[in-house]
């Protein structure tokens, strides 16, 4: 190690106490340690990461060392030694054999002796290791492994960290010395500062008017209670001058609605013309919309011509105001917007003329295009009808190497026939050997499979015998009784029966008054609906009137407009331009196709002759290849007639 055995220790201890395993993984952040440390040397770095991921991997053997310790000498320690004392317990373990025993001692001698004392001290106390340190690892790990790995190590070195012990004992007891000794304090002395001077007293400040004014809120509370006096006599006074209602004759709105439904459910149980018609249906059902609404469409419209109205109730509020009516302003807008309109129908023109030129080089390229795709297809066949006549050539050659091919294997044929006799003769006496043995172990699977049979069907006997003895049960069910198990909400069958009963009761009041209240919000809301549906109805009619306007407006000023166009008679010079350029365009697109058909009649002539000149060479080469091949297969088939004839025989017999 190039660096301070210390130091390292002390960047462990420092990577220990920013780690949190809950919230951190350990391959990364040990990346980032190692990025972190890229100006160390390379053994230190490697040292640091060792001890880190080792004090981490065995957290559990080195906390229960760590925890006793601190509950021994707790008082004297701080809790950020934590760490340290973990690093230090784990090279002890796992890197004494490694280190050595003097470089171990000068990492121990680097850091606080008298804490390092207490820990070695501890830890290495045959006592402790031989008891309940062995006991409590034995818990985490194997017994044996326990034992053989890291208990013997540890008392074998026991002898060795005495030495180092009494070498730290000597430094704590001459830092205890050296402490004792006097020290010689500083005597502070004071500053000769001149003395301030006293502050003058501050001048006193004006009363302010407000004091002597009542408040605010003592005339706001005069006020509020003229108002209220006010508002109780004209309360009393409308009370004075009206009757008294237990005077009146005439029969209450609830009442009469009372007698009505009575009057109702007295016409409803008569069924004098029940076989008649039921009446003229509701005149809210028979609508003549053009198109169905639902609920949301005829709230979301009736809302959008409602705004439409308070909108134009604006308007004309700020015109009897004194606002400008933008005639003049939309007079000189419509001037622009037919302006425009002729500009943009210019440009339109201008941009059909541009394609149609562009359409037209395209279609001479794509010629020019076609008429080189035709030179190379006709240098294409040429190399074609060459390759086709060294191909038949090679076919010739290989026709000779498979006729040689098939006499040898003609050859082999006569030598594979007493093979194949003495194969066959191998596979029968294998076959009776196997079916013997499958005999003899078809009749053992047969018995055992009887003494199963003859088992279950016991078994059986014995179930349904003690199936057939009922036992006797008599039990007596008292449901005014509780099951008598102490509990705070216990009841009775009957006393639940009955809650049960008052729970449906209420149950069944709440959803009627629920219903009551829905029918009438729908019916609220049907008539909400109805006075919507006429205001649309209004709203669409004067829509339609006012488009229907419009739209003989709009035709009559288009009259007008292509009238006035022709008048002017207006043309752009760049219009004209791009007519003339596409005239030429069209001109010399002629030209190329008559001369393109005058060369594809002169190709067409010399391949027709090409091809007619190679044809017969072609197929006499063919012929004769073909008629070779049929006299071969008639001298193989006569050859191996006889063969198969024998061979036949002896399958069947």
């Amino acid at each position: 190690m190039a660096a301070n055995g210390g130091l390292l220790v002390k960047e462990a201890t420092l990577l220990l106490d920013q780690f949190d395993p809950s919230k951190q993984c350990l391959d990364y952040f040990i990346e980032d340690a190692a990025k972190a440390m890229e100006n160390m040397d390379d053994m230190d770095k490697k040292f640091i990461i060792d001890i880190f991921s080792g004090c981490v991997e065995f957290k559990k053997l080195l906390d229960v060392v760590v925890k006793v310790f601190y509950a021994q000498h707790g008082k004297c320690l701080s809790r950020g030694d934590r760490n340290q004392f973990v690093v230090i317990c784990y090279l002890a373990m796992f890197c004494l054999d490694d280190l050595g025993l003097q470089r171990f001692c000068n990492i121990i001698k680097s850091l606080d002796v008298k804490k390092m004392h207490k820990l070695m001290s501890f830890f290495f106390n045959v006592t402790n290791l031989t008891t309940w340190i062995q006991r409590e690892w034995s818990q985490i790990y194997d017994a044996s492994h326990v034992e053989t790995n890291w208990i013997a190590p540890l008392l074998r070195w026991c002898p060795e960290i005495a030495v180092l012990m009494d070498q730290l004992s000597g430094k704590v007891s001459c830092i205890g010395q050296v402490k004792k000794a006097a020290i010689k304090t500083t005597v502070p002395q004071e500053f000769s500062l001149t003395k301030p001077k006293p502050r003058a007293l501050p001048m006193p400040e004006p009363v302010p008017n407000s004091t002597y004014r009542a408040p605010k809120e003592v005339h706001a509370i005069a006020e509020n209670k003229q108002k209220n006096r006010q508002k109780a006599e004209q309360m009393l006074y409308e009370v004075n001058m009206k009757q008294f209602q237990c005077a009146n004759p005439e029969k209450s709105m609830q009442t009469e609605n009372v007698l009505s439904q009575i009057r109702e459910d007295i016409d409803s149980q008569l069924k004098f013309e029940s076989f008649r018609s039921s009446g003229v249906p509701a005149t809210h059902k028979s609508s003549n919309w053009p198109i169905k609404l639902n609920n949301t469409a005829i709230l979301r419209e009736g809302a959008l011509y409602n705004r439409k109205v308070e909108q134009e109730l604006q308007r004309m509020e700020r015109l009897v105001e004194g606002e400008r009516e933008p005639s003049s302003f939309l007079q000189w807008q419509k001037e622009m917007q037919e302006r425009d309109l002729q500009e943009e129908l210019a440009q339109v023109e201008r941009r059909r003329l541009e394609g149609r030129i562009s359409y037209e080089e395209a279609a001479m390229a794509r010629s020019r295009l076609m008429e080189r795709n035709q030179k190379t297809a006709q240098r294409k066949k040429e190399e074609t009808i060459q390759l086709m006549q060294k191909y038949a050539k090679k076919r010739l050659q290989e026709e000779k190497g498979m006729r040689d091919l098939v006499q040898q294997v003609a050859e082999g044929h006569k030598n594979s026939k007493a093979a194949k006799m003495k194969l066959r003769e191998f596979k029968q006496h294998i076959v009776k050997e196997v079916s013997q043995q499958n005999r003899e172990l078809l009749r053992q699977a047969l018995e055992e499979e009887q003494e199963e049979l003859s088992r279950r069907f016991q078994l059986i006997q014995e179930i349904r015998a003690i199936e057939s003895v009922r036992p006797i049960r008599h039990k007596f069910v008292d449901e005014t009784e509780t099951a008598g198990h102490a509990l705070l909400g216990e009841m009775s069958l009957a006393e639940l029966r009955e809650r049960l009963a008052l729970l449906k009761e209420a149950e069944c009041r709440e959803q009627q008054q629920r219903r009551e209240r829905i029918l009438g919000e729908k019916q609220d809301k049907e008539q909400l609906l109805l006075e919507q549906l006429d205001a649309i109805d209004l709203h669409r009619k004067a829509l339609a009137q006012a488009a229907t306007l419009r739209s003989v407006r709009k035709k009559e000023e288009k009259k007008t407009r292509l009238s006035a166009q022709q008048q002017t008679g207006f043309e752009d010079e760049r219009v004209l331009a791009l007519q003339k350029t596409l005239q030429e365009k069209q001109r010399e697109r002629q030209r190329l196709r008559q001369s393109e058909s005058v060369k594809t009649k002169a190709s067409e002539m010399a391949s027709v002759h090409n091809v007619k000149s190679w044809k017969p060479k072609q197929e006499k080469q063919e012929e004769q290849h073909w008629a070779e091949l049929e006299r071969s297969l008639e001298r193989q088939i006569q050859k191996e007639a006889p063969d198969a004839v024998s061979h036949r025989k002896t399958l069947n017999t």
